[in-house]
């Protein structure tokens, strides 16, 4: 399981597995349980790519980034060191 501090989100922390290049298992330690729930299922089995090009660059109110686009960052940071 990975793990990543997210930053500038009400999430403090999101979790996931890279199997393959598809991510799996996609959980948040804080922010919206309902919406953040709906994005996990909604993510499981996605090519981690494909992922990256629908999250990335997403922002919640004016705070510049989103639970989606930590969850992009994360993803794209560890599929390149996988």
């Amino acid at each position: 399981m990975i793990e990543y501090a997210t930053s500038g989100t009400c999430s403090t922390k999101v979790q996931f597995e890279l199997k393959e290049g598809k991510v799996y298992s996609v959980s948040f330690d804080g922010g919206c349980r309902g919406n953040l729930q709906a994005l996990g299922i909604l993510v499981e089995g996605m090519d981690a790519g494909e992922l990256v090009k629908k999250l990335r660059g997403l922002q919640c109110g004016k705070k510049g980034t989103s639970c989606g686009d930590q969850l992009a960052a994360a993803v794209e940071q560890y599929s390149q060191t996988a």
